[in-house]
């Protein structure tokens, strides 16, 4: 799969949320695109990770403030990786730290289409 997103086409509302992407069906591009980033967080870890960056008072993460999801640190920098290459995540290294914030159109994209016939 290459690294190029598909742009799934969500049109912002003036509060700013995402209206649902109910003008027709998915294109096979999109749907790919979607399955990943949904993958990505199938997993218990991942979606730990991900919820602490998240949820992160400064908007953004050190690795040594989450890795205390249970695994070793190898495996935390497995799953962060995970969900940088789903484009969930980005990064920045400071020095010998990594930090990350949450890509904000993937989770935009995710939520419309769980808005989907709702």
């Amino acid at each position: 799969m290459s690294n190029k997103r598909p742009a799934i086409t969500i049109e912002a509302t003036p509060e700013g949320c995402c209206e649902p992407l109910d003008s027709g069906a998915l294109s096979e591009d999109d749907a790919e695109y979607a399955a990943t980033l949904f993958k990505a967080l199938a997993d218990p870890v991942r979606l730990r990770l991900f919820s602490r960056v998240a949820s992160h008072p400064a908007g953004e993460a050190c690795v040594c403030d989450i890795s205390d999801v249970g695994v070793s640190q190898p495996t935390v920098s497995h799953h962060l990786k995970k969900l940088r290459e789903a484009g969930l995540l980005t990064s920045e290294r400071r020095g010998t730290w990594i930090y990350y914030r949450v890509a904000p159109q993937p989770v935009a994209t995710m939520s419309a289409l769980l808005a989907l016939g709702s």
